[in-house]
């Protein structure tokens, strides 16, 4: 198979691979436009990507924009090539809903020759709102879990923290729909029962608060902001308990990565969450927004040590059975 990726910018985990090309999509910006025409220039890319190298099918993912730029850009190759769109959530949870884009979104859903969604919860949501009359095949994300595995590094596991000291780690995009800073107020509570450190690894607009919160609970000496990390299954690895305070997610790709590392994870149930996060049996859901009820099942988990290696032991299970590379492909 020859896969041609293509995107505003080269994705941080892509290596060079005989067979797959990288396209960039160049947006340009003109006084005349307020908003730069990147659907525009996407459409166009593909067009050209059709016709240069005899593409045998276009995958784009989100409904919009993507799929309306894969409609476009089929038009202008004038071919048949068939297009298949996979949901992930926020084009048609959030985007896709506002009355200026819900037509559209429709609209490019009803086009493509396939649909797919990352989970169950997404594609009868999905069909409901958009009153679809066709199948979305469910294919859930998944991960290479020989790579995602709990490898304990000591060197690293003394560097963030002392032995006696429990880690606990956010790994999230930081928008306001992650609540980065519920996982600050869940640490405080918890760090009153267990000495702790927490760590945040990644970027984005939430951040800010989540600093604010830092310092308006007093934790500056025991929280940790990372940027972005490659390897993030190192520090998986290391950690003792994932805080996922989201308010909505249509699957949990960092749970799961964080359960095939034999992490517990302490998550809102909400979404797709409980169809990867299996309560009592891979960490602990509770209400969106209790953050009292997060405190204390992390606190329950982190002192029962036959719970907590249970909870490791079968979020491992999960991931390998479920959602391994080699079963969902």
């Amino acid at each position: 198979h020859n896969v041609h990726i293509i995107s505003t910018d080269l994705p941080a985990r892509l290596r060079p691979v005989r067979g797959i090309s990288f396209h960039r999509v160049q947006v340009v910006s003109y006084p005349l436009f307020e908003y730069p025409p990147y659907t525009l220039a996407l459409a166009t890319k593909i067009a050209d990507i059709i016709r240069e190298e005899a593409i045998d099918l276009v995958h784009v993912h989100y409904a919009i924009p993507h799929s309306i730029a894969a409609v476009l850009g089929r038009d202008m190759a004038s071919s048949d090539v068939p297009i298949v769109t996979t949901l992930h959530g926020t084009d048609v949870q959030l985007v896709g809903l506002e009355p200026s884009y819900r037509e559209v979104t429709r609209y490019g859903m009803l086009l493509s020759g396939g649909l797919t969604a990352v989970s169950k919860y997404l594609a009868e949501k999905t069909s409901e709102e958009f009153s679809l009359d066709r199948p979305i095949k469910v294919i859930p994300n998944f991960i290479d879990t020989r790579s995602f595995r709990r490898r304990r590094d000591p060197r690293l596991r003394r560097k963030l923290a002392r032995p006696d000291e429990k880690i606990l780690i956010h790994v999230s995009n930081f928008r306001d729909i992650k609540r980065p800073w519920e996982a600050v107020e869940i640490f405080a509570g918890i760090a009153e029962a267990f000495p702790s450190r927490l760590f945040l690894v990644g970027e984005g607009p939430a951040r800010t608060r989540a600093e604010h919160s830092v310092r308006d609970l007093g934790l500056d000496d025991r929280v940790t902001f990372i940027p972005f990390v490659e390897r993030v299954q190192g520090w998986l690895a290391q950690a003792d308990l994932l805080l996922h305070p989201s308010e909505m997610e249509s699957f949990g790709l960092v749970p799961l990565e964080a359960m095939s590392c034999g992490l517990p994870v302490i998550a809102y149930r909400t979404g797709g969450l409980p169809e990867v996060v299996e309560d009592g049996k891979s960490g602990a859901l509770v209400p969106v927004g209790d953050v009292r009820a997060a405190v204390a099942a992390g606190r329950e988990l982190l002192g029962d040590t036959a719970a907590w290696e249970a909870c490791s032991k079968g979020g491992q299970e999960t991931a390998r059975k479920r959602f391994s590379l080699g079963r969902i492909v």
